[in-house]
This record gives C-alpha cells, structure tokens and sequence, in this order.
C-alpha cells in the first residue's frame, strides 16, 4: 500500500483520507456539519457511509464533530471546551480574571512571608516596611503586563527607592552600604531588635524582589507555583534570622501554605468551585501541621547563625572609667545623679570590670544592640522579678544602671547590652530627664546551692599581672582562707578578713593599680570601695577564683518609694563566677564607724551577704572537697564535626544537582511514555498531547487544528491538520484504530517537534525544559 508523502496511513480500510489542500479540508468540514445535524436530531452519532469493507475487517463509522465545532467552539480529542478564545496567542498568559487574582496571591505570599521578620522586629514599624514592599510590585506588573521587561523592572527600582524614604524619614546617602551590611548587623544584634531604619532595609528589600520576581513570573509565564518560591526564600531567611526571637512562625508557615495552594488551583484553570472545595482542605492541612509541628525533633534545637557570627570586638565605652569616679564622687556626696523607683532597694549596678593591667580595671563586654532583650544569666532556679522606673539627673557616661542582671528594658532607643554581665548601654549620652523601665532578675540560691559551688574555668577571668605584687597577693590569700576548702566559704572568709585588716576611709587617696594597691595592703590599711574591691578580686585570682569588679550604687535615700541616688552613694564590690550560679556578688568594704550620712546605709543584698559571712567563715567543712573541673582546651572551640555552612551548602549543592538532573528528564520520560502507551488509541491521543506540549499549549490540551493553523507557520499546520484529524478519529471510534494510525500519528508530532526547535532559540528552550518559562 502506498501513499502521498506527508500523508499518514488511512486509519480504516476503505475510508476516503482527508485532503491536504484547503478546499478537500472545507469539504470535510461541510461533511461533518452535515452528519453533526444529522446526530443531533437522531441523539445517535452518525457518520458517512462508507463502502463495505472486506471480509475479516472490522467495520467502523466516523461520528461526526459535536456541536461546539460547528458553534465555532474549539474542541479536542478529550471532547472539552476550550478555555482560549480562537485569536488568542498561544503564549499569553492566563487572562480574565485570574490573572489579577493571581497578583493578588503574589503579593500575600510575599508580604506574608516578610512577617515571618515579627520575631526580629516585633511592632507596627515592620508592617510599614512589608506592606508597601508587597503591593507596589504586584500593580507594576498589572499594568506593565504587555509592556517590555525593562520597563517593569524600571519602574520597580524607583518605587523601592521611594519606599525607602518612609523609612529614613528622607533620602538617605548610605542606603546601599545598609542593605550590604544589614544581615551582618541583624546576626549580632540581640532580639528583638530596634526597629532602626539601617536594619529595617533588609526586610523591605527582601520582600521587594521577591514580590517583583513573582509578579512578573505570573504576568509573563504560565508556571503554577513558581511566582511564590521568592517568597518561600525570603521566609527561610526570616527562619535564621528570626531564630532566637520570641513567638512562633507556624501560623505563618500554615498561611504560607494555604496562598501557594490558592495560587496553584487558581493556575491550573481550575473552575471557581475548585477554589471553594480546595481551600477549606488546605486550611485543614495547614491546622494540622500547625499542632504537629512543635512535636517535631527538629523543633527542639534549631540551627543558630548567631553562633558563628563575629562578634564586635571589645571597645573602651567612656574616656573615664566609672572605677576612676568613685573616690571624686566620694568628695561630693551630695550631687545628684539619678532616681529610681522600685518597690524593693537594692543596690544598683553600673558597669563590670573584668580586665586589669596592673593599673586600671577595664571591661572587656561585647556590647550588642538589642530592642530590649538581655539573654538569660547561668542561674535557672528560683529568683526575684524587680522592676525599675529609672530617671537621670546628672548621672555622666552612656553606662545605664540597673539593679542585678536585668532580662528585659524598654525606653531606650539604641540601647546595647553585653550578654556575659548584662551590663546595659546607650547609644548616645542620656540627657538629664531621660527616663527607662527595667525588669530584673535577681537570684536567690540556696545555702546548699552556694556551698556546692564549683568556680568556672577562665584563664582571662584568673590572669594576674607578672609582678613582685603577685606573691604578696598569694600569701595574703592563702593565709585569710586557711582551713576553708569550699570555695565558696573560701570567698566570704576573703571578705572577713578585708572588713577586719583595713577601714573605710574616703580621704584615702585614690588609684588601683598594684603599686597603690601594695601601699594600703602593707602601709595605710584605709581606703573606699575602689581599693577593697579590686584588692578583694586580684586575691582571689591568685586562689584560682574568677572575679572581676563591678560599679554601682546603694539604694539612696527613699522617699514615697522613690529611691533618690547621689554621688555619695558610689560603690565598687567584686563578684566571682561559679559554675551554674553565675556571677555571684561579694562586699568587701567595711562600714564607716558612728557615720550618720546615708550613704553609709547597707542595701538588702550587703546585709545578706554579712550574714553568709558570718555562717560560712567559721571553720572549714568536713565534707569532701568538691571536684574541680577539668580542662578540656580551648572552651571556645566548638564541638568536632562539619561546619553547619558546609552541611548546608553541601545540601544546596545537591538539590541544584538533582534539579539539573531530574527537570531535564521529565519531558523525555513523558514523551517515551506516551510513544508506549497501551493500545494504539492511546498512543494517538498521547501524540496529540505532546504536540501540544511542543507547542507550548499545556494550560488548554483541547485544541483543534482550525484554533492554531492561523497561529503558525505552514511547515507546523501541514503536520498539525492531518495530527488533528488523526486525534478527533480516535475520539469516535477508539475501536477502529490501528497501530499503522498510530505510527502515523507520531510522525505528524515528532515533526512538529522539529519544527519547533528549529524556531526556537536555545534560550527559550532551556528555559522551558528547566520549568522556569
């Protein structure tokens, strides 16, 4: 049997072919409108009459086209109505109503996951940041849908230029250099963060492009869910970043969830009903995961970027140290520096020293920014929650004081805090006035607890100075804590013999550093605060007990619950660092003799501590002296094993790869599947479909040759028309076709396979085949 080239095999034997030219085309079509009102009077399809075939051959008849053909109405060989009008471009987006919903989506999905920044940024100042970021993309891309790329992203850039101005309140000559350093700023920033303009610029960027690359995706593509993976990035980052802070980011996930759903049903042309259907089983899904996410193992111990930033190195706060100040404070009594009003007195902290030189204590805090969180101390156990109004007046220096370790400070505005001792700082000089609220923490161990106590190890809290002094300090030491094995009863029977062995004397003259120091150990025996604490911390780093001085003032004197502070009031006492316990403060300093000023009037935590002195410096302890921790090397090193970065590059690596990979494959194995199909009918029907897929009409598979012919090139319809043709036959009469007719079929498609390539830039294909078109 032979036949004209370009023309497949005749499906049934005995069936006149259709025509290649147009008049043979129209004159079937004519047949067919016929044989269609014919079928529609009858409620039977008929079809032409065809010569009898021979004998042993199966006969067929060709129903005719149903009635949306002759309407005019596309349809394919699935028998459903085409969503595409007939002069429509075969690249256009979805239009109608779906594609401003779409942006709509678009535009949730991004601004949702820049909330994801609530536990970085709690506060309205976030939501001004996001919700301009969002929308303005999704309206350029509306109205720039048929208008150049560049055009779009133009536009874009200058709206996010102009969306930076609400936040600096102006136009601001930094801005690159913010957005370059804000993510190194955020990773040593303590959450919550202070909602400042150079940090807020992160999330208004992030969420800037990941609304204008999704909008622009959905306006000029025909992906589904494609448009939200920016957001789904900026989330991630919100992820780390956000990790320390207070709250939850499962109902942001589970509306997350919920949108992208939303926009892949909307996508997928599904009708309205879909949405109606589809969305109460995807809340349902996202409820779910919202109770079973916290159960989770990975929920317990998240990956912490925090811990491998670099932190800001150690800098000199004010030109005069708070320790200088003491005995010139001392000199005016009367000066006023400060109020605080508390329902509890308690000695308020200043600064902590923790570095000394063998002249001058200096503090070695890595001063952070925080909104006002102050990570947690070592101690866990029961405690007493403080709360302060405190109001400057004349108090000098950036240094904030507070009473213990403070957990939470509101009022501040570029306040800074050092996580190792919780001093607090502010960003510049608080004028008189100037008025803050602290939360305080203050601990309350048990006798059983201080006893127990075992130092921590710190070469950096125990360093001594090379000097002459260095012996003298030891001896001195070893000979106040003769017989005491505890450490913590070492530490009060340090203090003792302080407040025995020397007096308070405010005309001492002033100074610490070790030749000062040798001159009241061995000659004077008086001195303030400034001596008896610095004295009280280097003997007991020669005892191998971490210390470090601290500043700060007594209660003050009280009035209506008011605690008003003055320069008399100054106070330097030492502290010593146990292990679970934490910094743990001792008095050295002996009270003046028949003073009536009320400077000289101890505070709760002096009298406290008096009264351990006096229980645990009787006498050593007959119980085994507790173990000292052992060294491992270097505390700071982390644990053995790949760094985090590694793991996660190592992973992103292998997502790309596998993406490579597997995305490129999927059309081949589609295609070779369909080539296999059961059944000669199937593998017509899956010619017909990968066609369609060929030529970019995935959305509306139902597609006749009249719908696109005028839409191509000739060298596509020749092979198009006869497919077609080809297709609707099996739509009639499925039993009738032969595996010559679907052969053919697969030629008609693997030419208008060629045919497109050969049309096709290498760009555009590769873009396609890795599902970014």
């Amino acid at each position: 049997m032979t036949h004209h080239r370009g023309t497949p095999p005749n499906p049934i034997p005995g069936q006149p072919w259709a025509a290649e030219s147009p008049s043979a085309r129209h004159g079937a079509t004519r047949s067919h409108r016929r044989a269609g009102q014919s079928a529609a009077q009858s409620a039977q399809p008929q079809s032409r009459q065809a010569p009898a075939p021979p004998a042993g051959r199966r006969s067929a008849q060709v129903p005719a086209p149903p009635a949306e053909q002759r309407s005019g109405r596309p349809v394919g060989p699935a028998g459903q109505r085409s969503g595409r009008s007939a002069g429509r471009p075969a690249g256009q987006a979805v239009a109608g109503w779906r594609r401003p919903a779409g942006l709509v989506l678009v535009a949730a999905i991004a601004g949702v996951a820049g909330w994801g920044f609530h536990r970085v940024f709690p506060g309205g100042e976030l939501v001004l940041a996001i919700v301009p970021a969002a929308v303005a993309p999704a309206v350029v891309a509306a109205l720039t849908a048929t208008r150049p790329l560049w055009l779009a992203l133009a536009l874009d850039l200058v709206l996010w230029l102009a969306g930076t101005i609400p936040l600096y309140k102006g136009l601001e000559q930094t801005l690159l250099a913010d957005v370059a350093n804000s993510w190194h700023a955020l990773l040593t920033t303590l959450l919550p963060a202070q909602p400042a303009p150079e940090l807020l610029i992160l999330v208004h960027t992030l969420v800037w492009a990941a609304a204008t690359i999704g909008a622009e995706t959905l306006a000029r593509t025909r992906t589904r869910i494609t448009a939200a993976l920016p957001a789904l990035l900026v989330y991630g980052v919100a992820l780390l970043l956000g990790v320390d802070g207070e709250g939850s980011n499962l109902p942001v996930a589970a509306a997350l969830f919920v949108l992208i759903a939303a926009l892949a049903m909307l996508r997928d042309d599904r009708p309205p009903l879909w949405l109606l259907a589809g969305l109460p089983a995807a809340a349902a899904l996202a409820a779910l995961a919202l109770v079973a996410g916290p159960l989770l193992p990975i929920a317990g111990q998240p990956y912490n970027p925090r811990e491998h930033a670099d932190l800001p190195p150690p800098v000199r706060v004010d030109s005069v140290s708070p320790l200088d100040r003491v005995s010139a404070w001392l000199q005016i009594p009367d000066r006023k520096l400060f109020t605080v009003k508390s329902d509890k007195p308690l000695n308020w902290r200043l600064a902590a020293l923790d570095r000394y030189d063998g002249v001058r204590w200096t503090s070695g805090a890595r001063f952070q920014p925080t909104g006002g969180r102050v990570p947690e101390g070592e101690w866990t156990g029961e405690a007493d929650v403080v709360r302060q109004q405190v109001t400057f007046d004349g108090l000098p220096g950036t240094w904030l004081p507070a009473a213990e370790r403070p957990e939470q400070v509101s009022g501040v505005r570029g306040l800074a805090v050092d996580p190792e001792s919780g001093a607090l700082l502010a960003g510049t000089r608080p004028a008189r006035g100037f008025r803050y609220e602290v939360t305080s923490r203050v601990p309350r161990p048990s006798k059983e607890d201080l006893l127990a106590a075992t130092p921590v190890r710190d070469p950096d809290l125990t360093a001594f100075p090379e000097g002459p002094q260095k012996a003298l300090f030891r001896k001195l030491a070893q000979e106040a804590v003769k017989g005491a094995d505890e450490p913590m009863r070492q530490a009060f029977r340090l203090q003792n013999y302080l407040r025995a062995n020397a007096r308070y004397d405010v005309t001492a003259p002033p100074g610490h550093s070790l030749k000062g120091l040798e001159f009241f150990l061995q000659t004077t025996h008086r001195g303030t605060s400034e001596q008896f604490a610095t004295t009280f911390a280097l003997m007991a780093r020669t005892l191998g007990l971490p210390s470090r001085v601290v500043v700060g003032f007594r209660p003050g004197q009280t009035s209506g619950g008011i605690y008003h502070v003055a320069s008399g009031h100054v106070m330097a006492w030492a502290e010593i660092k146990f292990d679970k316990l934490g910094w743990r403060p001792f008095y050295p300093t002996p009270g003046r003799s028949g003073a009536k000023d009320d400077h000289d009037v101890v505070s709760a935590a002096v009298e406290e501590s008096e009264e351990l002195a006096g229980e645990f410096a009787q006498g050593g302890s007959d119980k085994q002296k507790p173990s000292q921790p052992q060294a491992t090397g270097n505390g700071d090193e982390p644990a053995g094993g790949p760094s985090p970065w590694l793991i996660a590059a190592v992973a992103g690596g292998g997502l790309l790869v596998a993406y490579a990979g597997v995305v490129p494959a999927l059309p081949w194995w589609r295609r070779r599947r369909r080539r296999r199909a059961q059944g000669p009918e199937q593998r017509v029907l899956g010619a017909w479909r990968q066609a369609c897929d060929d030529l970019g009409l995935t959305e509306v598979r139902a597609l006749t040759a009249g719908d696109v012919v005028a839409q191509h090139p000739g060298d596509i319809s020749a092979h198009l028309m006869p497919l077609a043709e080809i297709s609707n036959f099996v739509r009639y009469a499925p039993d009738a076709v032969t595996d010559d007719a679907a052969t053919a079929a697969w030629q008609r498609s693997d030419a208008i396979r060629r045919a497109v390539r050969a049309r096709t830039p290498l760009t555009a294909r590769l873009r396609r085949r890795l599902l970014l078109r």
